[in-house]
């Protein structure tokens, strides 16, 4: 027996389905209890989702929403708001502890000082994927009881809005994006100043150099 699908379900009980093939499918309902069953959850479906319209969407999760899909930017910062950074570490550059000097380091974790606060920054790459993850939080070292939360974060490619988020209580934001050159972390503080990070890219041939860097060194270790 042929049954069907659950958006056609769905689109019956918006009314986008309508004469002698409603009837079809209503028949079909009655006498299939897998086809049945679809169709009561998705009568269900609809009458929450239409309870629900006139819920009042909080703007926080409106802002999340809109940062899934990449958006013009209408004006880019003004250079002068910019504060200066200066790279205090950089794992790329860092010796690995003597045991750990065979590990394939695929991340890359950076400190910068910019005027009073520091942004430190840990970029994971998803495994044979150009997707990757960056993990941060900004906090001043110069009063580091200062609230952070709440500041906005994104990324942008020119004046392409790749991602956005904002900071939590503890300065901490996180977001996911498609690896790309040239990409900029851009932190909106609250005195109306700008921390603007270049993002590194995770290659495939900067990993791969790196990984093949330690196994050499392994197997030199091993002929020893």
């Amino acid at each position: 027996m042929s049954h069907y699908a659950i958006d056609e379900w769905v689109d019956l009980t918006r009314g986008l389905v309508t004469g002698t093939e409603a009837v079809a499918m209503r028949l079909h309902a009655d006498s299939c209890s897998e086809c049945g069953r679809l169709s009561e959850f998705t009568m269900e479906l609809t009458q929450i989702c239409v309870s629900s319209a006139s819920v009042t969407v909080p703007e926080s999760a409106l802002h999340l929403a809109r940062a899934i899909f990449p958006v013009r930017v209408t004006s880019r910062p003004k250079r002068g708001n910019r504060i200066p950074i200066e790279l205090i570490f950089d794992s790329f550059l860092a010796p690995m502890p003597v045991g750990l000097r065979a590990t394939w380091q695929i991340g890359w974790q950076g400190l910068y000082r910019a005027g009073d606060c520091s942004v430190d920054l840990r970029i994971e790459p998803e495994l044979k994927s150009s997707r990757a993850a960056v993990i941060g939080q900004i906090t001043n070292h110069v009063t580091p009881e200062e609230n952070m939360a709440n500041l906005p974060v994104s990324l942008c490619l020119g004046k392409e809005l790749v991602a956005q988020t904002v900071s939590n209580r503890f300065g901490e934001f996180q977001m996911e994006y498609e690896e790309r050159a040239q990409l900029k972390l851009c932190i909106h503080l609250a005195n109306a100043k700008i921390i603007q990070v270049p993002l590194k890219k995770l290659t495939a041939d900067q990993t791969g150099a790196t990984a093949g860097r330690k196994t050499s060194g392994k197997r030199s270790g091993e002929r020893r």
